[in-house]
């Protein structure tokens, strides 16, 4: 027995909104089931500029006067108006925000707001609403991206000649610049901000007018309303447009993209202001304390921001198996597609903001990465390239004899700069007092000089390109 019935002992109505075939209204597990208002009223302000839209292309095609599209636009406005400050009163019983805006323009306009949804569906509505709302949720999240690229490029330009050891296997490999490995994420969030444009571009096709699924009698112009939408062109096929959601999909996979990416440079977060590392420093802003111990600095944003990775990926699997087996063209499955967007786009803001906070926030301590540099025997594989420039040694024989010396500086404990000459020439005697230049730290990165190179003066060049590249 629906709630309804239980209230009043009456028949339930039916939805006047859908009703005329339908004698009774839905039950209330139906009515909760099938209302998306509680997420979908986020669309408000996309829905009702597809509204005007379609209400001034009416009027120009002659299929509704003018003085209906004049009072349904100023409804619209007063609708606007009111959501925006918080008067507008949303109703579960009418199921999302399409259905809430209509009713409520009847009530203002009366029944001239019947003739609004001439020649479209709640198909390509809900299409185009969709559509734009990811479009600007791009336009936003592109600007933020750029803006965590200028805390990147700001902090390689200030430490492009702070050395650091650069990791391969989490493994000490060889000497690096922090400057350099801040550009380094310059260039991920570049390749996202790329494929959000791409995904704009590509989503740019408006689904309006597509009607239910077959296109409509009246003589639209669809154009006109894509143009005032600002899309690129109508969707070309009716099918696809109230069907296609890849435009999401694409979005949320280069949502996931971006998130790795930030849960990446947040474990590093994680790693270098770990007591062993002490790379860097995050202050009270971005840090927290142990409720038993006092003596802890939490990197907690940076491991929150790691584990929105998670909600973000889990979001694009979502949908995808929401997607995977629907017959063309619209299922009440895809009312679906909209949680795992919002949800995405909500978590992905969040940890972008976070990161550009931390990337601001952290300072470098240049002598602690300077001394790790010294502890690993960084310069190994400079000393294997100087056997092979200066000795004409093989690499791969020049790599054995490097191998030799570095077992020697461990046995002796020493680094492999303050090993006597006589210790090195007693594993190859041809190594001359020469080599002590390719054994030093700043030579070895001072070396890297080619293209995409970590010399300071390359990063300097590097990060002066990326401010005309990307800012």
């Amino acid at each position: 027995m629906s709630a309804r019935r239980k209230k009043g002992g009456t028949k339930p109505r039916a939805n006047a909104l859908w009703g005329g075939r339908f004698a009774a209204g839905p039950s209330a597990i139906m009515e909760k089931i099938n209302a998306s208002i509680g997420f979908d009223k986020r669309l408000y302000a996309q829905d009702i500029a597809g509204s005007r839209a379609h209400a001034a292309m009416l009027a120009r095609k002659g299929i509704i006067s003018k003085t209906d599209a004049l009072a349904i636009d100023r409804g619209l406005q007063k609708i606007l108006a009111e959501i925006e400050s918080g008067k507008f009163r949303f109703k579960t019983a009418l199921e999302d925000i399409h259905m809430n805006v209509e009713a409520r323009l009847a009530d203002l306009i009366g029944p001239a707001a019947g003739r609004l949804h001439t020649a479209r569906s709640r198909n390509d509505q809900v299409a185009t609403d969709f559509k734009l709302w990811v479009r600007d949720s791009i336009d936003a999240l592109d600007t933020a991206l750029q803006d965590l690229q200028a805390k990147l490029i700001a902090q390689a330009e200030r430490h492009a000649d702070a050395i650091m050891p650069g990791f391969t296997h989490l493994q000490a490999a060889q000497p690096v610049t922090f400057g350099h490995h801040m550009l380094a994420y310059v260039e991920m969030f570049g390749r996202d901000r790329g494929r959000l444009a791409d995904c704009r571009a590509r989503l740019n096709e408006s689904p309006l007018g597509s009607a239910a699924l077959a296109g409509t009698p009246f003589p639209i112009d669809r154009n006109m309303t894509a143009k005032a939408l600002g899309f690129a062109r109508p969707a070309a096929n009716s099918l696809d447009a109230v069907s296609d959601r890849d435009f999401a999909l694409e979005y949320l996979s280069t949502a996931a993209i971006a998130a790795v990416h930030l849960s990446r440079l947040a474990e590093e977060m994680v790693i270098w202001t770990s007591g062993p590392f002490r790379f860097v420093r995050l202050s009270d802003a971005f840090t927290t304390g142990s409720s038993i111990m006092p003596q802890k600095r939490n990197p907690d944003a940076a491991e929150l921001v790691r584990a929105k990775c998670g909600r973000i990926v889990g979001s694009l699997n979502a949908l995808l198996m929401v997607m995977k087996g629907l017959p063309l063209a619209y299922g009440k499955d895809m009312q679906e597609d909209k949680e795992p967007v919002f949800e995405a786009t909500d978590a992905l803001a969040l940890a972008v903001a976070a990161t550009s906070g931390m990337i601001a926030d952290m300072k470098p301590d240049r002598k602690r990465m300077r001394q790790a540099a010294e502890d690993g025997f960084l310069t190994a594989t400079d000393l294997a390239d100087w056997l092979v420039r200066e000795l004409g040694l093989p690499f791969r024989q020049a790599h054995h004899v490097c191998g030799r010396v570095v077992k020697r500086a461990e046995e002796s404990g020493k680094s492999l700069q303050a090993l006597t000459l006589a210790e090195l020439r007693a594993i190859e005697p041809r190594i001359h007092k020469g080599v002590y230049k390719a054994l030093s730290i700043e030579n070895s990165v001072a070396a890297r000089r080619s293209f995409g190179g970590t010399a300071p003066a390359q990063v300097r060049r590097a990060a002066a390109t990326a401010r005309r590249r990307y800012l």
